[in-house]
């Protein structure tokens, strides 16, 4: 089964911080045994964070994108957090390409 995450902040539930980024860390840690099944992260308003070069998880989600995951970061929040030039990935994505994945999608998940 096809699964995409959605990650629309930089930690993962509600309430301390530190604890949600621990949480988020090693979920993703997690998500590389997932194999073939994990098609796509994709990264929305504060969750564009997780995508830049020096990112608390950027070793993590370099790993799950050499392993074939699609990183998509929305285009219009990584330019709101100024972080154009600074992602793990080559490029941004549009909200079309965003909503697609999520379409053809068998799971979606949002942490």
């Amino acid at each position: 089964m096809k699964t995409a995450i959605i990650l629309n902040r930089d930690q993962m539930g509600e309430g301390d911080r530190a604890l949600g980024q621990k949480a988020l860390a090693t979920c993703l840690r997690k998500l590389v045994t997932f194999g073939d099944t994990l098609e796509a992260i994709l990264l929305y308003n504060s969750g564009v964070k997780l995508a830049a070069k020096d990112s608390f998880v950027a070793v993590e989600l370099r790993q799950l994108h050499d392993n074939g995951v699609e990183i998509l970061a929305c285009t219009t929040c990584v330019e709101h957090f100024g972080l154009t030039g600074n992602l793990l990935v080559d490029k941004s994505s549009s909200m079309d390409e965003i909503v697609s994945v999520m379409r053809k999608a068998e799971k979606v998940i949002t942490l």
